[in-house]
């Protein structure tokens, strides 16, 4: 298996920050940059998506090659939907690794096994879809969800999303929410200090976030009035302050 592509930004104390699905390295690059002021900014680019498109992986997978891409640590670790799913891989496969972490919109993953199923099975439909419409128009089906609402467009931001159909595909058939063990009752194991951040406006998220900051000791949930799924898109630098704070 390959190499993550990775994008490098600012100096100091590292921070790793992992995009969500059908994004890329380049993507939030206003959220990225203001923490670039203080941070050296590492961003992979997750397996399917962008210059690692052609990387096919699991969340195992994916975590292991994070850590790698991160060096010898320790460093802060944070990631948004998909990418808060892998940060929570990393914290449990690597905790040396990880000093402090940053769950923005994320899930300790689906607990009923016939729901997982289900999941399992509408993302199998979902990236048969993918290949079928190819990217471009997949993208706009996908930012067009209720999910998203809150998030205006954003031709700019739109156009660092990953093009390659084939990954995004296989992203969702290895790596989906679906695919994923349920965490919560592991999530005991993660020692460091870890803020959890979900947007008011989107309430599927601030439950899972609830439960994931009350499964990790010592956890900070932050729920971020007026915003939803994608915060750090909708305000940056709101965000981007309670990111700072938090990792002092």
């Amino acid at each position: 298996m390959g190499l993550l592509g990775v994008a490098r930004e600012g100096s100091g104390p590292v921070l790793v920050w992992l995009h969500g699905f059908t994004q890329t390295r380049d993507s939030a690059r206003r959220y990225r940059t203001i923490l670039a002021t203080d941070y050296e900014v590492l961003s992979p680019d997750l397996p399917g998506h962008g210059s690692s498109a052609g990387l096919r992986a699991s969340l195992e997978e994916a975590a292991d090659l994070v850590a790698a891409a991160a060096g010898a640590g320790p460093v802060a670790l944070g990631g948004y939907s998909m990418g808060g799913r892998v940060a929570l891989h990393v914290a449990l496969r690597h905790p040396a690794l990880v000093s402090r972490l940053v769950l923005l919109s994320a899930s300790a993953g689906i607990e009923d096994e016939s729901e997982r199923a289900a999941r399992r099975a509408r993302d199998e439909a979902l990236a048969s879809r993918i290949e079928r419409v190819g990217a471009p128009a997949f993208l706009e089906e996908w930012l067009a969800q209720p999910l998203f609402s809150s998030l205006a467009r954003d031709d700019a931001e739109r156009a660092t999303r990953s093009t390659d159909a084939a990954g995004l595909a296989d992203s969702l058939r290895r790596a989906g929410t679906g695919t994923q063990a349920w965490l919560l009752g592991a999530l005991a194991g993660i020692e460091v200090p870890t803020l959890v951040l979900a947007g008011e406006r989107d309430p599927k998220f601030v439950e899972a976030g609830t439960r994931l900051a009350g499964a990790i000791a010592g956890a900070r949930l932050v729920v971020l009035g007026g915003l939803g799924h994608a915060a750090h898109l909708e305000d940056p630098a709101r965000v981007a302050g309670v990111v700072r704070d938090f990792l002092g």
